[in-house]
């Protein structure tokens, strides 16, 4: 009760704020011959007042459409928007710059990321800091059973080793994405604890599929964090079914959400969450305040900050 009152306290703030600054930068801008830029949806606050500084902020509709970018300058998106060249034409020759609030650009449809400005490299380390503490969090959630504890409703009947997991002291974490260090075979084979973070490009779709769940640890717990098409979800089910690996936490699937109905919802030891592995108040203002100054750098014609 406390954490779903704490939330809706930071929804709330983030609203409030974000409808304060438009309205400061409304009277601020009366009379000045500013960049005109779209912003997709209500941002949080450190990136607005940013781009107040320099720019005149468009509010958004509902939904994208071509009528209202006509004309803008720069157009800061979300990875929940699909942006595509009808899109872009439609903004006409003034567009400058395109930036996301978000590590993947996979939303930018059949596009050349080189007419784009892209804040993916600093986005990046915005959210590692985040995913890196939320990571291990979600690893004691897979692997002490505490989602199990939830459905038991408390102390059932107790024994000793009863809802006991394995910890991470002395526990092999492999890491796909962080770079060509191992392969990828000797990555499953090694780790305790395998942590999907790598981009989704047509190299990556798919990449866990059931020949690398094959050579991992029994015991083994299954991280993904990156984007749900790296993982072939049937493959996934059918190696807990056959025991090849221990339990899994996914943040992200394919579609979004899954359905309820989704075999892998039927498995004890799979936790499955909304997306929200960077979903804190400071991540995500730090993550719209870069993609912010990466858009007014590409307005100015100046190299990212990045």
């Amino acid at each position: 009760m406390w954490n779903s009152c704490c939330f809706t306290i930071q929804h709330k703030l983030l609203v409030a704020q974000f409808n304060t600054c438009c309205r400061l930068q409304v009277m601020n801008t009366a009379g000045r011959n500013l960049r005109k830029v779209y912003i997709t949806r209500r941002i949080p606050p450190d990136g607005l007042k940013a781009i107040q500084q320099a720019g005149r902020i468009v509010l958004p509709p509902i939904n994208i459409n071509y009528i209202s970018v006509s004309g803008i300058h720069a157009l800061y998106c979300l990875l929940t928007e699909k942006i595509d060249k009808e899109v872009l034409d439609s903004a006409g020759p003034s567009l400058k710059v395109v930036s996301t609030m978000s590590v993947g650009y996979d939303h930018w449809k059949n596009l050349k990321t080189g007419k784009l400005m892209n804040s993916e490299y600093l986005q990046y380390l915005a959210h590692l800091e985040q995913l890196l503490n939320r990571k291990p969090r979600r690893k004691m959630e897979v692997t002490r059973a505490i989602i199990n504890i939830f459905r038991f409703s408390g102390w059932g009947t107790w024994k000793p080793l009863w809802m006991c997991g394995n910890g991470l002291k002395g526990s092999t974490v492999g890491i796909l994405g962080l770079g060509r260090i191992v392969t990828l075979e000797e990555l499953a084979k090694q780790s305790d604890f395998l942590v999907v973070c790598c981009a989704l490009i047509p190299e990556t779709q798919g990449i866990c599929n059931k020949q690398l769940f094959s050579k991992m640890k029994g015991s083994a717990v299954f991280i993904n964090t990156s984007r749900g098409a790296v993982v072939n979800q049937e493959d996934l089910y059918h190696a807990f079914v056959n025991g090849q690996i221990a339990s899994a936490g996914l943040d992200v699937t394919v579609p979004e959400p899954l359905p309820t109905n989704h075999p892998l919802f039927k498995l004890k030891n799979c936790v499955i969450l909304p997306h929200i592995a960077s979903a804190t108040v400071e991540t995500w203002n730090a993550m719209a305040a870069l993609a912010a100054h990466n858009l007014l750098a590409g307005l100015k014609g100046e190299a990212m900050p990045t």
